[in-house]
């Protein structure tokens, strides 16, 4: 009414005012429902906006209004959603039914200042799968092999009507007809399908299978048949009779196998007609028939024919499988027949008869271990059917034959059978050797020597008669014949002469045969060749050319050896044919041609004849003078190496004939002149030194030599080495998590050597570094199965052994999914529902590359373009922080599930956190033991939910001999691990801990759990003796003048500390007498003011804290957080007040002092040790208490298991020092006792 009389008193705006009060009365269907499909069991959602609403807005279904209440009673499935401020009046159906199969209007009603309007009309159209199919097929009698029957499926109750697909054995059956009919209820259809099938043998044991399917929301239903069919067996098979070909004796068993058949197969055998077996087994399980025969092979089976016959109800004919068998048998006997003693050149004729056998046998004949093969074969037909064999031989013998084995061999070859019959031949036969002992003919022996030559024949029928023969004439003077074993043997004593030289003597031997054998010798006089020349055609010799050197030697006998050396090289030469020379000697010409090079020059060209019988030798030589033109030396460098910023040494080693030489530098084409350049040197008369040398001064040097013969240049390649330089060939490089990275660096260096590169990581702690490989110049990391471990800096480094290695950092990034973190600390944000604080819903995702965020409200997505939701995102590193900042939270419309999701471009990650009102805290988790002496036990525990409020942790724990629990609150108050002191040694304690806040405590961890934990034994101390005259002597060593010094400082630290006691003094008077009440009004005043906008960060989610909570809040926050009723958190302590406040106190912690060192480590921080814990006990046993120190909790480190890191603690740097920042913070501005509500304090005993 204030706004209106506003309007009043100006007559001027009443044009303007009736124009808004008429569009404020105009209501209009922002968005009307539309058709939606929905499968059965889920949720629709019919969606109605009203612009300007200003009647009832309800909703009608088939004519039947649903009610005006959003929650539509009567109506559980039904519900009204939506933002009622906006003109929301969404219709939600859940678990959708048939019956809402419906049309649906929705209705703004008449108003004062708005006509009623009623939307268009929504269809739901509810889809509902078929029920289980079923055959309508009789399966009682099996079906047979060929035949046709008719298959039907039905499925029944569907909406729409469902599409039937049948299956054979896995493969969709076509041709089906399908039609439908009514189902079981209204709208719902049974659909039938109808198909013939053929019945096949490989049908039976398979399934037809029936598949129901309606919508692509659903999966088919299906059923299955097991088909039964007849049908004839397979063919039988004989197993054991590998082939139709046997040997006579041998046991065969043999198996009839048919195999398939409904019903399996009967069997049986017969040979020739005749029935061997009628007995068979069948194995259900392989699905075959199978009968054994046993049969002992005899030559009288040999083309026998065994069959073997199946046949079962079906079978229109018996299939059978038949073997013809041909058996294999030896002869009975082998006879040799004729005469078996001969003369040496006569022939032999006998014969060798084998009887009869299958297959017929080969005759062979042998004499010793030769084969004879001039032989004459026959065959006849012999019993069973097999062959008889007749082998005629006819050989002409000889000397070598006598009492040699004659052996027929019948060999069969199907039975691998060989019988034989043997003989021995007699064999009369001519002298068979004769032989002479001599010296050899190329030894030679001196004349005046005597020298025995010997005579020997062996073999013969008789033995044979020796003679002596020179140049063919007997000797008479030769010694008697003598025998020996089998032979004779005569001696020929000589004393010789220069006429035995090269005579030709000769041995005979006969016997009664008339046929005569020999053997002969010569003798040699040596003597040394009596001359030695060498000659040549050419008067100059040059390089290149082909001179040829002629050395003659006289007759000497022996044949001289003739040799050429050169230097340390000795050549055979090329000899003439030697030609005779007088006292039976030969004379010698040998030539040597040399291809005439520069080593040539001023060398010695030796002939030697050289006797090694005489041990003595004639030689001569000529000298050679060779001209050429520059040459290099085979030792000269091509390849010199030096360092840079050294001196370079190039030698040149030169020769030539005639010696007057010129020489000239070249380098990349560029003559090099003597004095031109300050750093060339000439260190001789051709040899190059480069001062100073530069990787420019590298290269190829050219060298030009001149005589008067020619020119000739060589090169010399001058390698600088110098110190390496590197550089990343990508940096940084991005890697997917899991796969495998390349981390390349490139150096420029000389020179190249293998394992020239090293990687080392440059991050904290230790990682897997991988392979390192090198390829030419670059350095490989290669790193498979990348972790985020991985990620970091790694440097390479080159060193080819020149200073100084050079250096390159190398980042490797590892993008992964987003992770978010999920602890119970992240799944709750407490604040009060009363329409004046702000909360703060923080979602943090770690993940590279850069992650988004999409937050739903109760499922639904948010529109931050509500000026109550607020949404910032900050990103650090691979941290990315997502806050929604919810303004006047009120517990009707933001007590909810927000779901935050994280994604990226490899995934991403979800996150559901409840909104809830302040309450006590949830108890801690995994209370477990860290660590136990024999006076101390360290624990540790995962914190919950903080309710809203800062928590602080007390452990409770006892002992058999306690008379009471004793408390300890733990320090810093967010500490969750802690060390419990004073303990007794060898004690069983129980252990337990619970969370409090302003609100009020928790529960003890682990559903009121306990933790047994039992001492140690106290370590046994060694007492050490003390050197009495040792310290004596020290005490009496002190000198003066430090006695005095220390002294003079304790007079004054008395002093000091005596003025600082009596102005303590006084200052605690005066404060007490000032600042006693009026400063906590002061305090509580200001507070009160800044209640409303301060906020505190526990575990990364934001909470209002110091609010004020009247009584109607209070009911409230009762009810939505589910707060116990009777907690003190909510009594009056202002009686006299209509209104009631109430402050949520942080933590007390009382000042510490400053430690001097604090030592900070990656895996452990440790925090300063409180040396202000308190002990609590029960009130009834006072007077007790013992002193306990905390130890505070690792920052990083800790000793979960892996599957509860993200229940621990924020796994970031920048986290946890934040979170130190503000503990400290916590400490350094503790509260004051008087700023506590009055039934907080005194709660220390």
């Amino acid at each position: 009414m204030d706004f209106l009389s506003g309007w009043i008193v100006s007559p001027s705006a009443l044009p303007f005012l009736c124009l808004v009060w008429g569009t404020l009365a105009q209501q209009a269907f922002r968005i009307e429902p539309s058709n939606l499909t929905v499968r059965m069991g889920g949720t629709a959602v019919l969606r109605c906006e009203v612009l300007r609403a200003s009647g009832t807005v309800q909703w009608v279904k088939d004519g039947l209004l649903l009610g005006l209440q959003r929650s539509l009673p009567g109506f559980p499935r039904y519900s009204m959603i939506g933002n009622p401020k906006r003109g929301q009046y969404h219709l939600q159906i859940e678990k959708a039914q048939l019956e809402d199969d419906t049309p649906y209007e929705c209705q703004a009603g008449q108003s004062e200042s708005s006509r009623a309007i009623v939307s268009g009309t929504a269809w739901v159209n509810v889809i509902i799968p078929p029920s289980s199919p079923y055959f309508e097929v009789d399966m009682a009698t099996p079906w047979v092999a060929g035949e046709k029957y008719t298959v039907t499926c039905v499925a029944p109750d569907a909406k729409p009507m469902a599409e039937i697909a049948l299956y054979k054995d896995g493969v969709e059956l076509t041709g089906a007809e399908s039609f439908n009919m009514d189902g079981s209820k209204d709208k719902l259809l049974n659909t039938h399908a109808k198909v013939t099938v053929t019945a096949l043998g490989s049908d039976n044991g398979r399934q037809l299978a029936c598949r129901a399917k309606n919508s692509p929301l659903f999966r088919p239903v299906e059923t299955t048949l097991t088909m039964s069919v007849f049908f004839p067996p397979q063919p039988p098979v004989i197993v054991g009779l590998e082939s139709d070909v046997v040997k006579t004796g041998r046991k065969l068993t043999l198996e009839c196998v048919s195999h398939g058949g409904n019903p399996l197969a009967t069997l049986h055998w017969t040979k020739n007609g005749k029935v061997l077996s009628e007995t068979w087994e069948e194995n259900i399980v392989a699905q075959k028939s199978r009968s054994v025969l046993y049969l002992t092979i005899t030559p009288a089976d040999n083309q026998a024919e065994l069959c073997c016959e199946s046949v079962n109800l079906v079978s229109l004919l018996p299939s059978s499988v038949i073997r013809k068998i041909t058996v294999l048998f030896e002869p009975a006997e082998v006879i040799l027949l004729g005469s078996f003693t001969a003369v040496e050149g006569q022939e032999l004729n006998v014969g060798c008869f084998a009887s009869s056998s299958n297959p017929l046998v080969q005759i062979r004949w042998w004499l010793g271990y030769k084969e004879l093969n001039n032989t004459a074969v026959t065959t006849e037909e012999g019993d069973n059917g097999g062959m008889t064999t007749m082998s005629n031989m006819t050989h002409r013998v000889s000397r070598e034959e006598d009492g040699l084995k004659l052996t027929c061999e019948a060999f069969n070859k199907g039975t691998y059978f060989s019988k034989t019959q043997m003989t021995k031949l007699t064999v009369y036969y001519p002298p068979q050797k004769v032989w002479l002992e001599a010296p050899p003919q190329d030894v030679p022996l001196h004349a005046g020597n005597k020298t025995r030559l010997t005579c020997f024949s062996t073999g013969g029928n008789p033995t044979g008669a020796l003679t002596w023969f020179k140049n063919a004439k007997p000797l008479t003077y030769a010694t008697k014949q003598t025998s020996f074993d089998r032979g004779v043997a005569r001696d020929l004593v000589l004393l010789l002469t220069a006429s035995d030289n090269m005579a030709a003597f000769r041995c005979d031997a006969t016997n009664e045969a008339k046929k005569t054998i020999s053997a002969h010798t010569k003798l040699l006089v040596q003597f040394t060749a009596i001359s030695m020349t060498i000659t040549t055609s050419q008067e100059e010799l040059r390089r290149g050319q082909t001179v040829t050197l002629e050395c003659q030697a006289g007759s000497s006998n022996p044949k001289a050896s003739i040799s050429w050396i050169l230097g340390p090289q000795r050549f055979q030469g090329l000899e003439q044919p030697p030609r005779a020379a007088q006292y039976g000697g030969v004379s010698v010409l040998s030539s040597l041609s040399l291809n005439l090079s520069s080593q040539h020059h001023n060398q010695k060209v030796i002939c030697q004849a050289y006797s090694p019988v005489l041990i003595e030798g004639t030689n001569t030589f000529f000298k050679l003078n060779v001209l050429y033109p520059p040459e290099f030396s085979p030792h000269q460098p091509t390849h010199v190496q030096v360092v840079e910023d050294e001196t370079a040494a190039i030698p040149l080693l030169v020769s030539a004939n005639p010696e007057e030489v010129s020489c000239v530098w070249l380098h990349r084409k560029e003559v090099l002149v003597k004095g031109w350049n300050l750093r060339y040197h000439w260190s001789d008369e051709y040899s190059l030194e480069i001062k100073n040398v530069t990787r420019t001064d590298a290269g190829v040097y050219t060298v030009m030599c001149e005589n008067e013969e020619g020119i000739n240049q060589t090169s010399i390649m001058l390698d600088v080495q110098y110190a390496p330089g590197v550089k990343a060939e990508k940096e940084p490089v991005f890697v997917n998590m899991g796969e495998t990275a390349d981390l390349i660096c490139v150096a420029d260096a000389n020179p190249i050597i293998p394992d020239m590169f090293s990687w080392k990581w440059l991050g904290e702690g230790e990682v897997e570094m991988g392979e390192e490989t090198q390829e030419d110049e670059s350095g490989l990391l290669t790193i498979h199965d990348v972790t985020r471990a991985h990620a970091g800096i790694y440097q390479c480094t080159a060193n080819n052994g020149i200073a100084p290695p050079a250096s390159v950092d190398v980042q490797l990034v590892v993008q992964f999914k987003p992770e978010l973190q999920k602890g119970a600390q992240w799944r709750k944000v407490a604040s009060r529902g009363d329409g004046t604080t702000t909360a703060e819903i923080v979602c943090q995702a770690d993940g590279i590359p850069r992650v988004d965020f999409s937050w739903e409200k109760n499922g639904l997505h948010m529109d931050f373009t509500n000026p109550r939701y607020e949404e910032r995102t900050v990103r650090g590193g691979s941290f990315h922080t997502s806050t929604v900042r919810v303004v006047n939270v009120t517990a009707a419309h933001d007590y909810a599930v927000f779901s935050c999701t994280a994604l990226n471009a490899l995934g991403e990650d979800k996150l559901d956190i409840l909104l809830v009102s302040t309450s006590h805290p949830d108890p801690p988790s995994s209370f477990r033991q860290v660590s136990v002496t024999h006076n101390s036990v360290t624990v540790e525990w995962i914190p919950g939910f903080n309710g809203g409020l800062r928590q602080r942790f007390r452990v409770r724990y006892h002992w058999d001999q306690s008379v009471s629990f004793l408390y300890v609150d733990v320090f810093p108050p967010r500490a969750t691990t802690f060390t419990v002191t004073d303990l007794q040694p060898a004690t069983t304690y129980n252990f337990s801990v619970n969370a409090l806040n302003a609100m009020g405590e928790s529960g003890y961890a682990d559903n009121n759990a306990v933790l047994t934990i039992t001492t140690k034994e106290r370590p046994e101390v060694e007492e050490i003796p003390a050197d009495d005259d040792s310290v004596s002597r020290s005490a009496g060593e002190l000198p003066v003048y430090l006695t005095v010094v220390f002294t003079v400082v304790s007079g004054v630290l008395l002093v000091l500390n005596s003025l600082g006691c009596f102005f303590g003094h006084r200052w605690k008077k005066r404060r007490g007498q000032t600042g006693g009440g009026g400063g906590s009004v002061s305090d509580g005043k200001r507070n009160e003011e800044e209640g409303s906008s301060r906020s505190t960060i526990n575990n990364s989610n934001k909470y209002e804290s110091r609010e004020k909570i009247n009584a109607a809040a209070q009911h409230t926050l009762l009810i939505e957080s589910g707060s116990e009723t009777d907690s003190n958190v909510y009594e009056s302590y202002a009686a006299e007040s209509s209104q009631y406040y109430y402050y949520p106190t942080v933590d007390y912690m009382p000042a510490l002092s400053p430690h001097p060192e604090e030592t900070h480590r990656r895996d452990v921080t440790h925090q300063p040790v409180d040396s202000h814990s308190h002990v609590y006990e029960d009130v009834r046993d006072g007077g007790l208490h013992q002193g306990i120190t905390a130890s505070s909790p690792p920052s990083s480190f800790n000793h979960r298991l892996p599957h509860q890191w993200n229940n621990w603690t924020s796994s970031t740097d920048h986290q946890q020092s934040a979170e130190r920042a503000r503990d400290s913070a916590d400490v350094r501005q503790p509260q004051r006792v008087p700023d506590l509500p009055f039934e907080l304090r005194g709660e220390l005993v």
